[in-house]
């Protein structure tokens, strides 16, 4: 095939969905892209009109101008049909990749996908030139030798040897190669896992671990880089000093290789010295090897130069884990060979009073080496000074914390105030002026963000998600979990405060990430983590019950709104406030759930745009809960459905929380009363525990303290879950300065104080701090005593009587007109008027006892009475209109077939 031509395409083509623009694929590649999209209903005939395809081949002649030639149409506009409706079917992957070519009468190569680290990039018909690539030799390999072998080595390794011995010494540069080795290991498999782009080892652990840990590791990652720059630099400068009277050639103290040096080097002599190295009995520093390895694990360090320059490797998932483990292991062992032989040719005096050792026994000329040591230095300084800037510029690009939005650059562009950021902070760690001091300080941000490393491929290593598939094959979480390990024993061997020190800055910019940052998605291992620990746990809670003790509320939130509210409202505002109610110190989670009625088809997209809304509100409140949008014909049959499929396992909702529909009849909405009791029933079926509020709009939020009590009347055995509620009432701030009371109905015959006390033994062996009263009712008679009653309720009730009254005739009527069965709501019923008028009566007794005793109550909670079978769904909503008449806030609970508290430990 030749090259890539735009078919159809035009400028829509070079812009995707969202405005996403596409960098070009490299010309060596064989990549066939095909973009097609059809508006639903039309026709085939004219579908063509509507795909655009792209084809990008490989590299054809170009024109005059530079740019690539087009394939020519031979097949004309029938050849492009014919194409255009295999693409409608979606055969044209398949054709490729089984190299069907004769069902679409051209030759096409086998489909491969563009090189790792590369984006795709679809252009208008010109593929721009892409820059030149560099292989593993000179994009990984030398920058990581240049990186690692530094000025540590060249002025102060052999005094590390003379200061240790040459047995410590080699246990030294074994003990930090074998960190850095592992964490290329690490570095080698996150890094084949995937393309990378700029930031180096910030965007593989931010990706791994998520945007806090990348973005705290990685600004600590940068000031160390930015620090050793001002390394690079003193270490440029005091050889320059030292190089200056020392013109001469240097003899004294030098033996040569002598098996009598090699012997006397071999056991450690750990000294005071002064603040220039110098042996000095007098003097304030004392060195030991938890100080040799802060000053000398600088040495080492290096091997994310390969990983920074990932945009301009030609294959990184090649380049980065050769060129990094080979650069390390030729490293150490030059570091080891080294160590023998600084040993073996000089005094331990000379090695400790000559800083620059390696000019001195250099051959022909020392000042060679001098200039080389400058040069090297001073290279290496500006190596972190146009490395550190990038980085900053790519965690600022990420665009997670606003504050570093003045950081960021556009792509091609120079991080111009980065740079001058890191040079500031550069040149203050210049004035400092001493190199031992800044090496601990750069040894502790290189350590954090090699344990970084390490964890990033522990955690995926061990979670080993689906899409957990690096090309490097050489790794082990064993090995990760070891390196990363390593890292933190040298940070505490290193200096414990400055461990704390910087593990406490990484907490604090992790704690700012946290709160001031935005979300970043990235499909990081901690997602993971959680996702499978989910999965493991629903495993192991298995089919049965849980145990009361165990027992968790699990509310499903009903956010279908009884009436209207405002645009862009998804439910009601103190929903969410109410939910947080029912958990304990915040913990738990809650369904909130709506229904759109329609056809799901039509409203798909309807249903995701009200999600997401819903979704914003539950952050917004601080409530730990998830949005479900469920698209239905109507409000039963979505309902039903959630009920029986909502949840897997155990982890199923327990508890229906609604709105009590206060404003049925006052806008007449007919249709509120079959609704209601259809989802009371079918919780009732599903065996679902209802939680209904009335008067939810002066439901306090978290800052309205209220004062009372918290009123139970507790009429039917729910299992414990109305004592349970009132609580969790009490662990909220707003609830906190309330006390409970239990009021227990009894008949007028029955032994009150005996029950008074049973249940204040019952209360009591549930740790439960309540007072109890007990209300002596005797049996209601609705022809003696319903015309008595002389409450403030007696008016709703009998404006309730009427109205049920009312119906029941004009039921009545229509059945007999028609020669049916008397029927409502579309179900045939069967009414005792009563019977009726008994539960009107009742709960008139009911509304009237709330009201006298528990008129100034914070909250009110009673049992929840279940729909009577035969009644019409008319007559049970006035029995609810009349239960909650005047009382201004009230819950009424119906619990489930179990116990929800428990009497055992």
């Amino acid at each position: 095939m030749n090259n890539g031509d735009l078919e159809g395409g035009g400028d829509e083509a070079f812009h995707a969905k969202g405005g996403r623009k596409y960098s070009p694929v490299r010309p060596h590649d064989r990549a066939v892209l095909e973009m097609s999209s059809m508006d639903p209903g039309s026709s085939s005939s004219d579908s063509h009109s509507s795909i655009r395809k792209i084809k990008v081949g490989t590299q054809g002649k170009l024109d005059s101008e530079g740019r690539e030639g087009s394939v020519p149409d031979n097949d004309g506009v029938n050849g492009l049909h014919r194409e255009h409706k295999l693409e409608l079917f979606g055969f044209d992957s398949l054709v490729n990749i089984l190299g069907l070519k004769s069902m679409t009468a051209e030759q096409i190569p086998a489909p491969s996908s563009p090189r790792d680290s590369e984006d795709v990039s679809i252009t208008n018909g010109h593929p721009k030139p892409s820059d030149v690539k560099m292989g593993t030799m000179m994009g990984v390999f030398v920058p990581c030798l240049q990186s690692i072998l530094g000025i540590i080595y060249y002025i102060r390794f052999s005094w590390i040897i003379g200061m240790g011995g040459i047995g410590e010494s080699l246990l030294l540069v074994s003990f930090c190669g074998l960190c850095t080795f592992l964490t290329g290991i690490s570095l080698s498999a996150i890094a084949t896992n995937g393309a990378m782009k700029g930031g180096g080892p910030y965007y593989l652990i931010g990706r791994a671990l998520g945007p806090e840990v990348g973005v705290s590791i990685g600004l600590c990652f940068f000031l160390g880089n930015a620090v050793a720059g001002a390394l690079y630099v003193l270490g440029a400068v005091e050889t320059f000093l030292k190089a200056l009277p020392s013109a001469g050639i240097f003899t004294a103290g030098v033996t040569g290789l002598s098996l009598e040096s090699f012997k006397d080097n071999w056991s450690s002599d750990y000294q005071n010295t002064n603040s220039a190295g110098i042996p000095d009995a007098e003097g304030k520093v004392h060195w030991n090897f938890n100080a040799l390895v802060g000053l000398f694990f600088p040495a080492v360090t290096g091997i994310m130069a390969g990983s920074n320059r990932s945009a301009s490797l030609k294959d990184t998932q090649r380049s980065i884990p050769i060129g990094t483990l080979a650069a390390t292991l030729a490293t150490t062992g030059l570091y080891l060979v080294s160590v023998f032989l600084f040993g073996a040719v000089a005094t331990r005096d000379k090695l400790l009073t000559d800083r620059l050792l390696t000019a001195t026994i250099a051959w022909p000329f020392p000042a060679i080496i001098h200039i080389g040591i400058i040069l090297s230095t001073l290279g290496a300084a500006l190596q972190s000074l146009t490395g550190a800037p990038r980085l900053l510029a790519a965690i600022a690009n990420d665009d997670i914390l606003p504050v570093l939005n003045y950081f960021k650059v556009g792509d091609g562009s120079e991080p111009n105030i980065a740079t001058l950021f890191t040079s500031i902070i550069c040149m203050g760690c210049v004035i400092i002026g001493n190199l031992d001091l800044i090496t601990p300080t750069v040894t502790m941000f290189f350590l954090l963000c090699y344990t970084g490393v390490n964890l990033s491929c522990f955690l995926l290593d061990l979670l080993d998600a689906p899409s957990w598939r690096p090309r490097w094959k050489f790794h082990h979480w064993s090995l990760s979990l070891l390196g990363a390990s390593l890292c933190i024993v040298i940070m505490f061997l290193i200096s414990w405060s400055f461990t704390v020190v910087s593990l406490a800055l990484a907490s604090l910019i992790y704690y700012y990430v946290s709160i001031k940052g935005k979300a970043g998605d990235w499909g990081d291992g901690f997602k993971s983590a959680y996702f499978q620990l989910a999965l493991r746990s629903l495993r192991s809670l298995g089919a049965n019950q849980v145990h009361p003790k165990n027992w968790y509320p699990i509310p499903l939130i009903f956010c279908r709104p009884w009436g209207k509210l405002p645009e862009n409202v998804p439910c009601h505002p103190k929903l969410a406030d109410f939910a947080n109610c029912m958990k304990k110190k915040g913990r738990g989670m809650s369904i909130f759930v709506n229904i759109l009625d329609g056809d799901y088809h039509e409203r798909a997209e309807d249903a995701k745009a009200a999600c997401k809304q819903l979704d914003t509100y539950i952050n917004y409140k601080n409530c730990e809960g998830v949005a479900e949008i469920v698209v239905a014909p109507n409000m039963t049959e979505g309902f039903r459905g959630i009920v029986q499929t909502m949840g897997l396992g155990n982890l199923k909702p327990n508890i229906v929380v609604m709105r009590y529909p206060e404003i049925w009849r006052r806008e007449n909405l007919k249709e509120i009363p079959a609704r209601f009791v259809g989802i009371i029933n079918d919780c009732i079926v599903a065996n679902k525990a209802v939680v209904i509020v009335k008067g939810l709009d002066e439901w306090p939020n978290e800052y309205q303290r209220q004062y009372g009590t918290i009123d139970l009347y507790w009429i039917v055995r729910d299992g414990g879950l109305m004592l349970l509620l009132s609580q969790l009432l009490l662990t909220k701030e707003s609830f906190e300065s309330c006390k409970i009371q239990v009021f227990c109905i009894a008949e007028e015959d029955s032994d009150a104080e005996g029950l008074k006390v049973d249940v204040k033994k019952f209360l009591y062996d549930l740790r439960m701090q309540a007072e109890v009263i007990v209300i002596t009712i005797k049996s209601w008679d609705v022809q003696t005593e319903g015309g008595s009653q002389q409450d403030e309720s007696l008016e709703a009730f009998t404006a309730a009587q009427q109205r049920v009254a009312g119906y029941l005739a004009e039921i009545k009527a229509a059945a007999e007109k028609e020669g049916t069965p008397l029927m409502a709501d579309g179900k045939p019923v069967v009414v005792n008027e009563q019977q009726a008028e008994k539960f009107l009566y009742t709960t008139l007794k009911l509304n009237s006892t709330i009201l006298r005793y528990s008129r100034m109550a914070a909250v009110v909670l009673v049992s929840l009475p279940p729909p009577p079978v035969s009644h019409p769904a008319y007559c049970y909503m006035e029995y609810m209109d009349l239960l909650v008449e005047n009382v201004p806030r009230l819950l009424m609970v119906r619990g489930y077939r179990r116990d929800v508290v428990t009497l055992f430990t």
